[in-house]
C-alpha cells in the first residue's frame, strides 16, 4: 500500500535574497530574476490558460497536473488566474507530485515573497497537512471551485497511482490531464524523476489536446515528450533562459498491448474487474440520493459543489434519524503502524475529515480534542508501535503521559494516550442539516424508498417519474439489502446503546472526548453522552438496563471518580439511544459502482481456478447507479472523504485517493473475493 514509504522534507539553504534552495540537488526553487513572472511565462501563458479557461462552458472542470509542489507558487499563481479568466462555476483540479515537501515554516518564509498571493497563500498554509509516509492529500478551497490533490512520492510513482490500473491495456481508463507543469529539480540536477516511467504514465495521463510546458529544453526532456506522444517545440525562456519547451498532444494515445503476448493461464497484470469501459458522463446532471444520514447528506454537497442537481430521499420525518442520530459523535479514526488498506484509509479520512470541518466546528459541534487512552496492555503496545510512524506529527496526534492527559482532559486520568488536538465531537443531525442547506440540494423527508428500477437510462424510485435521474446513489446503510441490485452485498448490522448521563460538579471539569472501552463526551445541556455498546445479531431496538450497565462499567478504569457520583443511580430510569451500525466483513466502507452481480459471475468465472487468470474482460457495472455505505462507527470521519471520492467518480475527475485505496473500497471486492475462494 501506498502510505508505507518513509518521507524526508525538504532539506533547504536560503541564498543572500532570501529565496530558497534546496540542500539536495543543488537548485534553485524558482527563478532568482522573479520567480512569479517565470511561472506564469513558462506554465500558464504556453499552455494558453487564459485562452483555454475563457473558453470553458458553465460546469466543466479543468485539470492540471505538475512534478514538483516546491513552495506551491505556481499553483497559488493558477489559482490567481482562474479566477479572472475560468467561470464562476467551473472547477480546477490542480494534481501535484512531490517527494521531499516542504515543512509548513518552510512554506510560509517561502511564499512570502509574493506578497500579491497573499489570500491565497494564506489558505494553502492553513490547509497544509502532515505528512505520514507517502500518500495523498485533497484539500479544498473556496467551496470546491480550487482543489488541490498533492501526492507525496516520487513523480512516476505517484502519478501511476492515477491511473485506472497497471493492466496497459486499461491503464487509460481514467481521469486524463488537460495541462501539464513540468517543474521537477533540472534534469543535470535529478535525473532520476526524468525517467522512461514518468513519461510512460504522463502518456497514459494525456488525451488529445493535452498541452504540456517545461523550463528545460535539455534533450532528456524532449525525447521523453517525444515517447509519450507529444509534439514539441522550442521557445524563448524567462529571463537569462535562452529556450524552453512547450508540448501538445494532437493524437489520442496509442494502446501498445497485445493479448497474445501474454501465456493464455497467466496474466502478469490485474485482473481489471475495476474497470467500467461502459462509463460515460451523464448528459443531465441530476442525482438521486437514498438516505439522509451522514453519507448521503456528504454526498449531496459533494455533488451539489460540483454543479449537479440533488433530490435526496429520506424514509423518516427528518435527516439523520437512524445511526447518524445520536447527539454528540466522536471524529476518530484507529491509527495503525500497519501498512494495510484499513490503516491507510483511517488516517487518510481522519485527515481529510479535520480539513472537512474546519470551518464548520461552530454550526455543528466542539473542535475540543480527543483522547485514546491506552486502557490495556494491547493499547499500550500499539502506542509504542505507533511512536516511529507518528513520532513528528504533533498537529495531528500527539503521545502524551497520563499526568498530560489529566491536564487535558481536566479531570484525573491514570493512563497514557493518544491526543488528537484536531478533533471533537460533533452533532450529527446538525451536521447533515448545515451540507443539505444548499440551492441546488432538494429534501424530501417520509418518502421510503421501496423499489428501484432503471427505466429509459434513468433511475426511478417506487415506480414515480417524480423521483427519475440519471444517477442514483444508494446511501441509506442496511436497508439497501432491500433492493435487488445490492442484496448480494454481505451487509452486516452491529446493534449499538449510548447512554445519557447527568452532570455532576465532578464531571462539568471534562474538557475533551475521552476513549478507552467506550467514550464520553463533555457535557451538553447537563447530559454526557456515553457509549457505544457493539451487539452482533441483535435487533432489539427498545433501551435495556444491562447494556447502561456495560456503558457504565466501560468508564471504570479511565474516568473511577466520575464513576462514583454514577453507578449508584438506578440503571432503568437511564436515558439513552438505540442505533444499528452497518458494516461489511472487512470494514471498510462500500464506495463506488454497483457491480452487475451474474454478469460479473460469468465473466470472472476462471478465478475459481486460477487467482491469476488471464482474464481481459472488464468489469459490469449497472449504469449510473452507485452506493456509499458501510461506515460503521466511524461515519464521521469516514463519509467526508467516501462523499468526496464517489463525487469524483461520477463526475470523471481524478480521484481524492490512490488507486489501490479506491480499489479496496470497489463494491465488487467481495464478488472477486469468493470467486477466488470458490465461495460463488
Amino acid at each position: 500500500m501506498s502510505d508505507s514509504t518513509h518521507i524526508d522534507h525538504a532539506q533547504l539553504q536560503w541564498d543572500e535574497d532570501g529565496q530558497p534552495v534546496s540542500s539536495t540537488f543543488g537548485d534553485v526553487y524558482f527563478s532568482r530574476a522573479n520567480g512569479l513572472e517565470e511561472t506564469r511565462h513558462v506554465f500558464l501563458q504556453h499552455n494558453q490558460l487564459h485562452e483555454r479557461w475563457q473558453q470553458l462552458n458553465a460546469g466543466e472542470h479543468f485539470t492540471i497536473a505538475e512534478t514538483g509542489f516546491g513552495s506551491g507558487l505556481n499553483f497559488l499563481a493558477a489559482w490567481q488566474l482562474w479566477l479572472t479568466a475560468a467561470p464562476a462555476d467551473a472547477q480546477l483540479h490542480f494534481v501535484s507530485v512531490e517527494k521531499f515537501p516542504l515543512t509548513k515554516l518552510d512554506l510560509q518564509r517561502a511564499l512570502a515573497l509574493w506578497p500579491e498571493l497573499g489570500e491565497f497563500t494564506e489558505q494553502l498554509i492553513d490547509a497544509y497537512p502532515v505528512f505520514v509516509g507517502t500518500g495523498f492529500h485533497r484539500l479544498s478551497f473556496m467551496y470546491g471551485r480550487i482543489k488541490l490533490t498533492l501526492i507525496i512520492n516520487d513523480a512516476a510513482a505517484g502519478l501511476t497511482q492515477l491511473l485506472a490500473t497497471t493492466h496497459p491495456a486499461f491503464a487509460n481508463y481514467c481521469a486524463k490531464i488537460d495541462a501539464w507543469f513540468l517543474d521537477g529539480f533540472a534534469p543535470s540536477k535529478n535525473p532520476q524523476m526524468w525517467s522512461d516511467e514518468l513519461f510512460t504514465a504522463i502518456r497514459q495521463l494525456s488525451h488529445a489536446g493535452t498541452t504540456a510546458a517545461t523550463f528545460s529544453a535539455a534533450a532528456i526532456v524532449k525525447q521523453g515528450l517525444k515517447f509519450a506522444g507529444f509534439n514539441i517545440q522550442k521557445v524563448p525562456g524567462f529571463g537569462r533562459k535562452r529556450e524552453m519547451v512547450k508540448a501538445r498532444m494532437e493524437q489520442e494515445p496509442v494502446v501498445d498491448y497485445q493479448d497474445s503476448v501474454q501465456p493464455r493461464s497467466y496474466s502478469p497484470y490485474p485482473v481489471p474487474w475495476t474497470i467500467d469501459v461502459a462509463a460515460t458522463p451523464p448528459t443531465e446532471k441530476h442525482a438521486l440520493i437514498i438516505g439522509g444520514g451522514l453519507a448521503g447528506c456528504t454526498s449531496a454537497r459533494a455533488l451539489a459543489e460540483r454543479g449537479w442537481k440533488i433530490t435526496l430521499v429520506e424514509r423518516h420525518a427528518g435527516l439523520a434519524q437512524e445511526a447518524s442520530g445520536n447527539p454528540q459523535g466522536v471524529l476518530y479514526a484507529k491509527l495503525s503502524p500497519k501498512n494495510e488498506a484499513q490503516a491507510e484509509f483511517n488516517l487518510h479520512a481522519l485527515q481529510f475529515a479535520q480539513q472537512f470541518y474546519r470551518s464548520r466546528w461552530n454550526a455543528i459541534g466542539e473542535q475540543c480534542g480527543v483522547l485514546q487512552l491506552a486502557h490495556c496492555e494491547s493499547e499500550q503496545q500499539l502506542h509504542e508501535q505507533l511512536r516511529d510512524k507518528f513520532s513528528a506529527t504533533e498537529e495531528l496526534v500527539e503521545f502524551v503521559n497520563a499526568a498530560q492527559a489529566t491536564a487535558i482532559a481536566g479531570v484525573r486520568l491514570n493512563q497514557s494516550a493518544l491526543h488528537f488536538p484536531k478533533a471533537g465531537w460533533i452533532n450529527p443531525r446538525k451536521l447533515c442539516e448545515s451540507l443539505t442547506d444548499h440551492t441546488a440540494i432538494r429534501v424530501i423527508t417520509d418518502c421510503a424508498a421501496l423499489a428501484l428500477e432503471h427505466v429509459d437510462s434513468n433511475w426511478q424510485i417506487n415506480n414515480n417519474p417524480e423521483l427519475r435521474a440519471p444517477v442514483v446513489i444508494i446511501a441509506n446503510a442496511t436497508d439497501a439489502k432491500s433492493f435487488a441490485a445490492t442484496q448480494h452485498l454481505p451487509i452486516k448490522s452491529i446493534r449499538g446503546q449510548i447512554t445519557y448521563l447527568p452532570q455532576t460538579a465532578a464531571s462539568s471539569a471534562l474538557k475533551t472526548l475521552v476513549c478507552s472501552e467506550g467514550y464520553i463526551a463533555p457535557a451538553v445541556n447537563g447530559l454526557h453522552c456515553t457509549g457505544a455498546t457493539f451487539n452482533l445479531k441483535d435487533n432489539t431496538r427498545e433501551l435495556r438496563a444491562e447494556d447502561h450497565r456495560n456503558n457504565l462499567e466501560n468508564l471504570r478504569s479511565p474516568l473511577p471518580e466520575l464513576l462514583d457520583e454514577w453507578e449508584n443511580m438506578e440503571v432503568e430510569n437511564l436515558h439513552g439511544r438505540v442505533a444499528f451500525r452497518c458494516t461489511l466483513p472487512d470494514y471498510l466502507p462500500l464506495v463506488g459502482a454497483v457491480p452487475n452481480e451474474q454478469t460479473m459471475l460469468e465473466d470472472f468465472a476462471p478465478l475459481r481456478k486460477n487467482a491469476r487468470a488471464a482474464i481481459h474482460k472488464t468489469g459490469a457495472y449497472h449504469p449510473g447507479l452507485f452506493i456509499n455505505i458501510g461506515h460503521g462507527s466511524r461515519g464521521l470521519a469516514y463519509t467526508p472523504l467516501s462523499a468526496e471520492l464517489l463525487a469524483s467518480q461520477i463526475n470523471q475527475e481524478v480521484l481524492p485517493l490512490p488507486r489501490e485505496l479506491a480499489n479496496a473500497l470497489n463494491p465488487a471486492r467481495f464478488l472477486i473475493r469468493d470467486l477466488i475462494k470458490n465461495k460463488r
